[in-house]
């Protein structure tokens, strides 16, 4: 774990992935505010945006991925951007931006996952849980604070800005208060914040250091490399055994290339 000192009480640099999480969602809140004061009938498309199970089951496969831009209060909005800036900004200082990106994406997928199963498993077990909307990034916000306790734990913030106190006991503090609303009529949107947190330690974990999205290409072109090595290996078969019915002999290597005879031989000679 790395071993950081206290942080004073001072904004983060505003670039990169900070910057563009930031723009992101107060362009989308003053989209919607917009939107719904000059357009009233374009409130039911507006009410399609957060993340309702049921709704979701039933083909609004969007709202994992919009929910998060859904902010209807501005106290509400100011407090979550803060959070964002702050934590990835501090971030964003020793990992790249798509890292970040990635990190904090997982954690809004990881929320919604997690409402989503809990919801199926209350109406499994017969105890439906409701039609609980989420909306917000605080589900972002829980898995980046969540990486931070983790890779830094011994970093010093403000807590409410006058307390000093260390990333990890901030993240735990942070769960267990999630952890005590399971059992309050805002289990949904506890659960699901416990899924972001979960969603951004696996990340952290699991997910190349470059980015998610570096890492998914990399596979991609790993898969599609393998593929198109193993076609050359079942041609080059294929043609061993056409050059074998007419009495000649061709040897390829494992890559499906050919190997010429007098660069065996002269491979032999050198051996």
């Amino acid at each position: 774990m790395a071993r950081i000192g206290s942080t004073p009480f001072a904004f983060p640099e505003f670039t990169g992935a900070t910057r563009r999480l930031i723009l992101w969602n107060l362009a989308a809140y003053f989209l919607l505010l917009v939107t719904l004061t000059f357009i009233h009938s374009a409130a039911s498309v507006v009410a399609a945006l957060p993340f309702t199970p049921s709704a979701f089951l039933g083909g609004d496969l969007w709202q994992p991925f919009t929910y998060s831009l859904v902010h209807p209060t501005l106290l509400g909005t100011l407090f979550e951007l803060l959070s964002l800036w702050f934590l990835a900004g501090f971030l964003e200082n020793f990992h790249k931006s798509a890292w970040v990106l990635g990190l904090y994406t997982i954690s809004v997928l990881g929320t919604a996952a997690a409402a989503l199963v809990i919801y199926l498993c209350a109406h499994t077990l017969g105890f439906p849980a409701g039609a609980v909307p989420l909306y917000g990034c605080f589900g972002g916000i829980f898995g980046l604070l969540m990486a931070i306790g983790a890779l830094y734990g011994d970093t010093q913030f403000l807590l409410f800005f006058t307390i000093g106190i260390k990333a990890r006991h901030m993240a735990v503090l942070y769960a267990l208060i999630a952890i005590a609303m399971v059992f309050t009529d805002q289990k949904v949107y506890a659960f699901a914040q416990l899924g972001g947190a979960l969603a951004g330690l696996l990340y952290i974990r699991l997910a190349p250091r470059r980015g998610l999205s570096l890492g998914v290409s990399e596979r991609w072109y790993a898969l599609r490399n393998g593929y198109y090595r193993w076609k050359r290996r079942r041609a080059a078969r294929k043609f061993q055994v056409y050059m074998r019915s007419h009495g000649r002999t061709v040897r390829f290597d494992g890559n499906g290339r050919q190997i010429d005879d007098d660069e065996a031989n002269d491979k032999s000679r050198w051996n």
